[in-house]
């Protein structure tokens, strides 16, 4: 699974799942030994992160909606991913 950010500690990758368990646009995001699976309007699928990373992982999507977008349509064609500005 590509890692598409890093910052505060998250880890954000992405792949499409054809036919997979998540049929629609997310992310998974990654705190130590946390994970949590996100669709593209912050609504969480699975799992959960600190409050505090949660929070951050939010405004990095509201941020970068259109980039993660644009990274599952490349994914979705069997294309890279393009790796996505941290949070700063």
């Amino acid at each position: 699974m590509p890692t598409i950010s890093m910052f505060y500690g998250i880890i954000v990758r992405m792949f499409a799942e054809s036919g997979g368990q998540h049929n629609l646009p997310h992310i998974h995001a990654a705190y130590s030994r946390e994970e949590v699976v996100m669709d593209l309007d912050g609504n969480v699928i699975e799992g959960k992160l600190p409050k505090g990373k949660m929070r951050l992982l939010l405004a990095w999507l509201e941020i970068h909606r259109e980039d993660l977008k644009a990274n599952w349509e490349l994914l979705s064609n069997n294309e890279p991913a393009f790796k996505i500005e941290p949070l700063k």
